[in-house]
Order: structure tokens, then C-alpha cells, then sequence
């Protein structure tokens, strides 16, 4: 392999998995052996740089994912709901949401991964849409996050967060978490 080949490799090794691998002596010692390379050596550190990077493109997307979550969430709140919230759903609700998008990556097919997206607006007034992810080639969605308000008889006010897969055409209504509002009936979604 030629010496400029291989330096860029090691830098662009070191860039996508900074922090996230430990160094491996392994590696740094095949790119720099002098000498001829056997096949079975090369194909040994193609593979493990493949598996590395699939692990790491799949991290960096749910984290990615995760922080369009939350800006689409608090557009969704709006200014009235959010700063009553924002602190209960970011320690009770975000953590499931992060989980459920980690979830439900790891199944869909790697090579398709680099086709989806956050969906741009949540639904307004008393719409359940936060935000959907879906595959931009076919426009389907693959995951829904949505929050509803309760009112259960004799009680206040609740935002019920949940989701919906793809896997099972949307049946099943998965809970996220639940965030207590009050007595009095909550402000429409995305009101100032």
C-alpha cells in the first residue's frame, strides 16, 4: 500500500472513531510494518475498521436523531408548555426516546440507514405528531414519537409521550413516559 494511503487512512481512522474506540497498538502497528503485507492481514484490519465503522455510523445517527428530538419536541411544547416541562421531560421522557431510536435502528437493514430522517414539523393544536423517522427514498415512516393529553375523570392533566413502529404497522402504542401538567387544561401545541 502506498505510504500516503496509508496515512490517510490512519488520520481518517483516528477522526471517525475519536473517543469512541480505545487505541489498538494492533492497527497502528500493521499501517506502519515495513515489508510486504499478506492477504490475510489486510482482510483481518478491513474487517475489524468495517465493523467499527458500522457500530460507530449507527451511534452517531441515534445521537443525531436524539438531538433533532429534542428541538422538534420543544418546538412541539412551545414557549407556554415548554418551561413547565422541559426539565421533567429531559430527564424522564428523552433517555426512552434516545433508547427506543437505538432500538428500532438496530433493526433496520445498515445499508438503508443512510436514507432516513427527522421528519421537520410537529403537529400544531391538539395534534399527537412530535416528530416521525422515515426513509427519504420510500417516504415511509419507520418509528412515530407522539404526545397526547390525558384528562382521566376527576384528575388533572397529563402529556402521555409514546411511540409507534413500522415493524407492526403502527399497532402498538409503546409509553415513553408520562409528565403531570395540572388542574387546568394546557395551552394548544406550538402556542407562544
Amino acid at each position: 500500500m502506498k505510504n500516503w494511503l496509508k496515512k490517510s487512512m490512519v488520520i481518517l481512522v483516528s477522526v471517525l472513531t475519536f473517543g469512541l474506540v480505545p487505541p489498538s497498538h494492533v492497527i497502528w502497528n500493521h499501517l506502519y510494518k515495513t515489508g510486504n503485507e499478506t492477504a490475510e492481514t489486510t482482510a483481518a484490519y478491513s474487517n475489524r475498521t468495517a465493523a467499527t465503522s458500522r457500530k460507530m455510523d449507527r451511534a452517531a445517527l441515534v445521537r443525531s436523531f436524539v438531538e433533532d428530538a429534542e428541538k422538534r419536541a420543544y418546538l412541539k411544547f412551545g414557549e407556554r408548555i415548554r418551561p413547565v416541562i422541559e426539565d421533567e421531560f429531559r430527564a424522564a421522557v428523552l433517555p426512552n426516546i434516545q433508547t427506543a431510536i437505538a432500538e428500532t435502528l438496530q433493526e433496520y437493514p445498515q445499508d438503508k440507514l443512510p436514507l432516513l430522517a427527522v421528519s421537520d414539523q410537529p403537529s400544531a393544536g391538539t395534534g399527537e405528531k412530535m416528530f416521525h423517522i422515515y426513509n427519504t427514498e420510500t417516504n415511509k415512516d419507520i418509528i412515530r414519537f407522539h404526545v397526547r393529553r390525558d384528562h382521566p375523570p376527576g384528575d388533572g392533566y397529563y402529556f402521555n409521550f409514546h411511540y409507534h413502529v413500522a415493524f407492526d404497522h403502527f399497532q402498538t402504542h409503546r409509553h415513553l413516559g408520562t409528565i403531570y401538567w395540572g388542574k387546568n387544561m394546557p395551552p394548544q401545541w406550538m402556542k407562544g
